[in-house]
């Protein structure tokens, strides 16, 4: 592989210790300074980061820990993008989200004074020497449903160039990131675990159907444009994602619907959530692949929904399965999701986060000596 791969590696955000949750509800409560809790908050990425290399992980996030939600917090503050409460939470099976969300209030751009890029430079500055920094943005095709792009054209000519500047605006985030110093980049996505669902729903509604593969098409365009012509030694990586709030989920089925599809991305490396019957088989595996040698399938198979412990032999018995559809050398292990894809965070504790990602060590050693 021309660029690292790390076959340990973990999705992203970790559950927010109490202090830093503390520290938010006294910023909204007008107790403390915006200053104050950003010196809270890296005090607390300074030790998930010491927690983080003690798991052996060669790659480190901050958790995610200056954010409220995994995607919104950075979709609001592109240019062209504002939040506002919709009527309804989001669908999730057995829990209730709060009701933000993100419309188009004008032309899109990247926003190069994004809080995030101050959130990356603060990780850089403090990771250990031979440890991988990793940033966790959305990805773009989260501004084409939820009612996020229906403003879209009155502010732009034709839906191509709404997406064209889509393109853009991810191209030149991640070009940013890179100038900063980040070499690897990964970006988040329910979009296609959306259209798994609605793929399957629509199979005998022709106009239906057509119009969630359109979706899948634009996806495909937008994400290959935006990763177009970056610089080669940056990894840009995916995580096909199912919803993750509160130990809870939105969406469910096999890959096959979108594995073309993914198959056609050109990112990297792809993190696929493979921790139950949601998840489906590993037989789509060899078009997500499609052959690419260079191309990195991080299998999801232990959940982070759950504190209970997957064993060592399970798990190494389905990377052997999926081995012998994709060579392993191509494979990588972490958990399903990341422990706390909002600020609410999934149903376990801290110590417990930290048990699934020593089991999920343990497994990268066992089979590939990492």
């Amino acid at each position: 592989m021309s660029k690292t791969h790390f076959h340990f590696d973990h999705v992203g955000s970790y559950l927010r210790p109490n202090e830093l949750k503390q520290a938010r509800a006294d910023l909204d409560a007008g107790k403390i300074s915006a200053a104050e809790l950003l010196t809270t908050q890296h005090q607390l990425v300074d030790d998930l980061v010491d927690n983080e290399v003690k798991s052996g992980l060669h790659v480190i996030t901050d958790g995610e820990f200056g954010r409220s939600w995994w995607h919104l917090d950075f979709l609001w503050n592109l240019n062209g993008i504002e939040a506002y409460d919709q009527a309804a939470s989001y669908a999730f099976h057995g829990a209730k989200t709060r009701a933000t969300n993100v419309r188009i209030n004008g032309k899109l751009s990247a926003n190069f004074d994004h809080p995030f890029f101050n959130d990356f430079s603060y990780l850089k500055s403090i990771a250990p020497d031979g440890v991988e920094v990793k940033t966790t943005i959305p990805a773009p095709t989260l501004l084409f449903r939820d009612g996020r792009s229906d403003l879209a054209l009155n502010f732009y000519d034709t839906w191509e160039d709404y997406l064209t500047d889509l393109a853009k605006t991810y191209h030149d985030t991640l070009q940013h990131y890179y100038d900063l110093g980040s070499r690897y980049v990964q970006l988040d996505d329910t979009t296609w675990a959306f259209l798994i669902a609605k793929l399957n729903e629509s199979k005998d509604d022709p106009i239906a159907h057509a119009k969630y593969e359109k979706i899948a098409q634009d996806g495909v365009w937008v994400i290959n444009e935006a990763l177009k012509d970056l610089p080669e030694d940056l990894r840009v990586a995916t995580h096909i994602c199912r919803g993750n709030f509160k130990s809870t989920y939105l969406f469910e089925g096999g890959y096959a619907p979108v594995a073309k599809y993914l198959g056609a991305l050109n990112y990297d490396t792809f993190f696929l959530e493979y921790d139950d019957e949601r998840s489906g088989d590993f037989a789509p595996l060899a078009d997500i692949w499609n052959g690419r040698e260079n191309v990195e399938l991080v299998l999801g198979l232990l959940t982070s929904k759950s504190p209970d412990l997957e064993t060592v032999e399970d798990v190494k018995a389905r990377i052997e399965a999926a081995a012998q559809i994709v060579p392993l050398q191509n494979l990588g292990i972490s958990t399903q999701c990341g422990f706390s894809s909002t600020e609410e965070g999934n149903v376990l504790t801290i110590a417990q986060q930290w048990d699934k990602l020593k089991r999920v060590g343990e497994v990268a050693t066992a089979v590939w000596g990492d």
